[in-house]
């Protein structure tokens, strides 16, 4: 447990750096304006999971929004863990009610407070870092 805790408090700038840059993204699927955002979202999490060292990793075509796959075998005769998550976040409006802008992440009293956080990214984001631990 202490060489997972040493990983992250070593990485700790890098990961929420990376986590800034995929919240940048509006990628709110709701609006057809903002379709291409949703795609480059979906590339983005493809090349976080290359990245975390993920064996495979794929965007899978649907008749909506592209589905993100990823695998890391560690041994084939081991259980299969799945993990799903969405990447795409909701429309930020009413923008009024905003202390900064929905898509420019900043940093408040040592939380981050952009509009996709909590609701969709920042669970994905956690899900593949813990695939490079």
């Amino acid at each position: 447990m202490s060489d997972i805790k040493n990983y992250i408090k070593a990485n700790k700038d890098r990961f929420i750096n990376e986590l800034i840059e995929l919240l940048k993204i509006p990628s709110v699927s709701a609006d057809p304006a903002y379709q291409q955002e949703v795609l480059n979202t979906a590339e983005a999490v493809k090349d976080r999971l290359e990245k975390a060292g993920c064996d495979f990793v794929e965007i899978c075509e649907t008749p909506g929004y592209p589905i993100v796959y990823g695998e890391k075998i560690i041994d084939k005769n081991l259980p299969t863990i799945l993990v799903y998550g969405h990447y795409d976040v909701q429309p930020a409006d009413p923008l009024d009610l905003w202390d900064s802008p929905a898509f420019e992440p900043v940093i408040k009293k040592t939380a981050l407070h952009p509009e996709g956080l909590f609701l969709l990214e920042e669970p994905v984001m956690t899900k593949v870092k813990c695939t490079c631990i």
